[in-house]
């Protein structure tokens, strides 16, 4: 698979020179680490050993047309179940609906639709060749991405939602093609061999959203790799794997995805302060979907949780930042500007 480092290249040439899906072997075969159903032993040797792998167009056309349509309907809020973004009446656009948003954190509390996709049977079929025979889903995002909105700094899932077993996996499903252009992923091949969890920073760099930054790992940026994906692909990626996203520069459209996380069921899920007499190595978050398998904690009952919210991408100053802390981080960095200029 080519490798290119997007920060030495200006968004006009790269287009040029990569084109869609311009990362991809020119004789007409899928690039490594790409694979179709039904799976081998190869997947998960190529997992284990990189870090992520793809399913090519897993996804049909008119089960794609079910999220984007469920998208669009989500971004309209017009129940008014988001408390964080406005009910739209109906003569606002879709396209207008959803260009107001970058992410929704767990779409699938509201939508059956995208409930009913956390257990797709691709989905299913490589989340048990990774982990195992029983799976359980802790999370959903939504990200919408129109052009111009911004990607995610370098970071690993890991780093938010912790597992006791390394377990932690993420499906990314691509609802459009994603490319270089319009902002598909970058990851480091390899980065979650050592299961190490690097230092976060927040950052001042309007190409990325909020999210904190991962830093102070031994790659570099021109060791990523795009993973350019057609519509309907998944990309699964191991929770200590480094990997970002930067802005969609196409000039018009929407680079949306549907990224559900998941992790092994028979592992503790420690994502929430535990209740009251409840020691730290006991935690285990509870507000789950098993997809696969059996849960051998099921006599510990299920919670509800997590609701819908929307990611602030920037715009207007980051939610972070109303500490004080963030606030003498805003102020250094202005004054340090200011001193450049």
């Amino acid at each position: 698979m080519t490798t290119l480092n997007p920060e030495r290249l200006s968004p006009d040439i790269l287009s040029e020179r990569l084109g869609a899906f311009g990362s991809w072997p020119k004789d007409g075969t899928l690039p490594a680490g790409y694979f179709e159903r039904p799976l081998d032993e190869s997947v998960g040797a190529f997992y284990r050993e990189n870090g992520y792998l793809v399913l090519h167009e897993a996804l049909d056309p008119a089960e794609i047309g079910r999220l984007k349509a469920e998208t669009a309907r989500m971004a309209r809020n017009a129940d008014g179940a988001i408390e964080s973004i406005s009910a739209l009446p109906a003569d606002v656009s879709d396209e207008e609906a959803m260009r107001r948003v970058l992410c929704i954190h767990f779409p699938h509390k509201l939508s059956s639709v995208f409930h009913d996709a956390l257990s797709h049977p691709a989905t299913v079929e490589a989340l048990t060749t990774v982990i195992g025979p029983n799976v359980k889903c802790m999370q959903s995002m939504l990200f919408l991405k129109a052009s111009g909105k911004p990607g995610q700094a370098w970071h690993q899932d890991e780093g938010y939602i912790p597992t006791r077993d390394r377990s932690l996996t993420g499906a990314w499903i691509a609802l459009d093609d994603a490319t270089v252009e319009n902002g598909c992923l970058w990851v480091l091949p390899k980065s979650h061999q050592r299961g190490l969890l690097w230092p976060q920073k927040f950052h001042f760099d309007t190409r990325f959203d909020c999210s904190r930054e991962s830093y102070d790992f031994p790659w570099k940026d021109e060791d990523s790799v795009p993973v350019e994906v057609k519509a309907g692909s998944i990309v699964f990626f191991n929770g200590y794997l480094l990997h970002r996203s930067l802005p969609n520069r196409a000039k018009a459209g929407f680079r949306r995805s549907l990224v559900n996380h998941y992790m092994s069921a028979e592992s503790f899920l420690p994502w929430s302060r535990p209740e009251d007499g409840t020691s730290m190595a006991m935690a285990d978050y509870r507000d789950i979907v098993m997809v696969a398998g059996t849960d051998p904690y099921a006599y510990k009952g299920m919670t509800n949780i997590a609701k819908a919210w929307v990611r602030p991408d920037g715009e207007g100053g980051c939610a972070d930042w109303n500490n004080e802390t963030q606030k003498k981080l805003a102020a250094d960095h202005a004054a340090k500007q200011a001193a450049v200029q």
